[in-house]
């Protein structure tokens, strides 16, 4: 249900682009991304930090796509998106004692220091390349193929390489004791 959630602005996005442009879509976007950063206040009476990020970005960029009618900055968003996570993970390496991903994912996975230093690298790497990706789908392709590469294409490789990294720390996973006794 939170994956629904987290995706809801990108999913009504494709949805209004298959019915009507590239404005219509990027409106009901920026409307769908107040509504869902309104909905986890009202839920929860915090704001979800990647929430107000993807709000913030996409006001801007799609306030900009919308206002002087050119559909370059929305096509720009998830580049810079992805940037900004990629400088996030970076930058964790030198604020705190452990990078990012080792702080959101130690509570289930024991993995020496350098294996969450090479995890972060990974992250970053990932994060610069698949904004690289998507401007080069963006002026490469059509804009159809780009709005479909946002969501499938995007998920897809994402959705691959969480997977890979499940195969990559598999073996640090902490197994969760049963209580029953062999």
């Amino acid at each position: 249900m939170k994956f629904l959630y987290d995706f809801f602005p990108i999913l009504l996005f494709f949805i209004a682009y298959k019915l009507g442009d590239i404005y219509t879509a990027t409106a009901v976007a920026i409307g769908a991304a107040a509504i869902q950063t309104l909905v986890f206040w009202i839920r929860h009476r915090r704001f979800e930090k990647m929430h107000l990020i993807t709000f913030g970005l996409l006001l801007f960029f799609g306030g900009l796509t919308l206002f002087l009618r050119d559909p370059v900055f929305i096509k720009w968003k998830p580049s810079v998106v992805n940037w900004l996570f990629a400088a996030a993970f970076l930058g964790s390496h030198w604020i705190g004692e452990k990078p990012i991903v080792e702080r959101m994912m130690s509570h289930a996975i024991q993995a020496p220091h350098p294996v969450w230093l090479r995890l972060s690298w990974m992250w970053i790497s990932f994060f610069i390349s698949i904004g690289l990706l998507n401007l080069y789908v963006a002026y490469t392709f059509s804009e159809e193929t780009w709005v479909n590469f946002k969501l499938f294409g995007m998920l897809g490789i994402t959705f691959a390489f969480v997977v890979g990294q499940g195969f990559y720390l598999g073996r640090y996973m902490i197994e969760e004791e049963s209580g029953e006794e062999s």
